[in-house]
């Protein structure tokens, strides 16, 4: 029993050190840019020794997936009760509305995310785990669309796949364009219409924000 309770405690303090190592990266990638930061500066802000640090992580980079990993599910939990909502049949300007609602459009998380989109793209192996990281949150896109009901999806997108690839295309775009003029409830309208047009057969028009 006593040998247990060790084991929780030291489990449960493994994971609030993680938890204080990705908020104080994320904080410091935020503020200096990811590519321009060293674990030492990690580990200074997060109140730890460079040991806590590579008892979670490899390198900065291990650590920016699991960031990565943490939006990802929290995006992928706000599309699914958005989505959850229509049943078993999906009224997709009703979702598209939404989920434009609810949608994490966080400006800091996306400046540290476009840094590390150049940090990745000259560096293969980097590369290839954000393409898997993406390809991931693209299936769980794919999954959900063939439940349109109502809306035939444009041939132009092909299946469902290519459909996910349109979504996740428009909010990169959207994105983009917020990172210059930090308009978050414009950010939110575009979106809202460009996911109604990609999904839809272009008979419904979306209503102004």
């Amino acid at each position: 029993m006593a040998t247990e309770q060790t084991a929780a405690r030291v489990t449960r303090r493994r994971v609030r050190t993680r938890a204080r190592l990705l908020d104080a990266a994320f904080t410091v990638f935020a503020a200096k840019g990811f590519g321009r930061v060293s674990i030492e500066e990690v580990c200074e802000a997060a109140g730890f020794s460079r040991g806590a640090f590579y008892s979670n992580f490899a390198t900065l980079d291990e650590l920016f997936f699991a960031l990565y990993q943490e939006r990802a599910d929290l995006i992928a939990e706000q599309v699914a009760d958005a989505l959850a909502l229509d049943g078993p049949v999906l009224d997709v300007p009703a979702s598209v509305a939404r989920v434009t609602e609810v949608l994490l459009l966080d400006v800091d998380w996306l400046l540290v995310k476009t840094d590390f989109l150049v940090h990745a793209a000259r560096r293969p192996a980097v590369a290839q785990a954000l393409l898997d990281h993406r390809a991931r949150l693209r299936g769980a896109i794919a999954d959900r669309l063939p439940r349109a009901a109502g809306h035939t999806l444009p041939a132009a997108l092909g299946d469902a796949d290519g459909a996910a690839h349109a979504v996740v295309a428009a909010y990169d775009g959207v994105t983009t364009q917020l990172l210059l003029d930090r308009d978050v409830e414009a950010a939110r309208a575009w979106l809202g219409h460009l996911l109604t047009a990609l999904l839809t057969d272009g008979s419904t028009t979306p209503h102004e924000s």
